[in-house]
């Protein structure tokens, strides 16, 4: 699956394409951006923070997990290569959904498994990769994002 989709930095832009958008977390933002920057369809990834309750926060105040905020990434992609349940299951594959507020060595709410979907279509494909993976099983735990 994953083979498939990855791309080379080389890739020519089209600008005048149409692209599409989703935000997501799954622990530190500087992982996650460097997962998608490489996805074939994938046109941008931009890190930054939602979720909380504080208007442009900074990383310290992030950091101290009383913002509510999550690290996350916005991508943008053009749907004529890469849909947005394709993006999902490789989110839901890049870390472990099943930890809770943590990933790794990284430890607090900020690095939550997170998807901020902004239309049905997207909650629906988000509900629907994480069914896809549940079934599969694999992971021996419970996926909580």
């Amino acid at each position: 699956f994953l083979k498939n989709i990855y791309l080379t930095f080389n890739t020519i832009m089209n600008s005048n394409t149409q692209y599409n958008s989703i935000v997501f977390g799954g622990g530190c933002f500087w992982c996650v951006e460097a997962i998608f920057q490489r996805l074939k369809g994938v046109k941008k990834v931009e890190s930054g923070y939602a979720g909380g309750s504080k208007e442009d926060p900074t990383y310290q105040q992030v950091c101290t997990g009383e913002t509510g905020h999550a690290e996350v990434v916005k991508v943008s992609y053009d749907p004529e290569i890469i849909n947005v349940k394709e993006i999902l299951k490789v989110h839901l594959m890049t870390h472990d959904p099943t930890q809770l507020n943590r990933q790794g060595n990284d430890v607090g709410t900020q690095y939550r498994s997170v998807i901020f979907y902004s239309n049905e279509d997207e909650k629906k494909a988000a509900e629907e990769a994480i069914k896809e993976i549940a079934d599969e099983k694999v992971y021996k735990k419970q996926i909580v994002t």
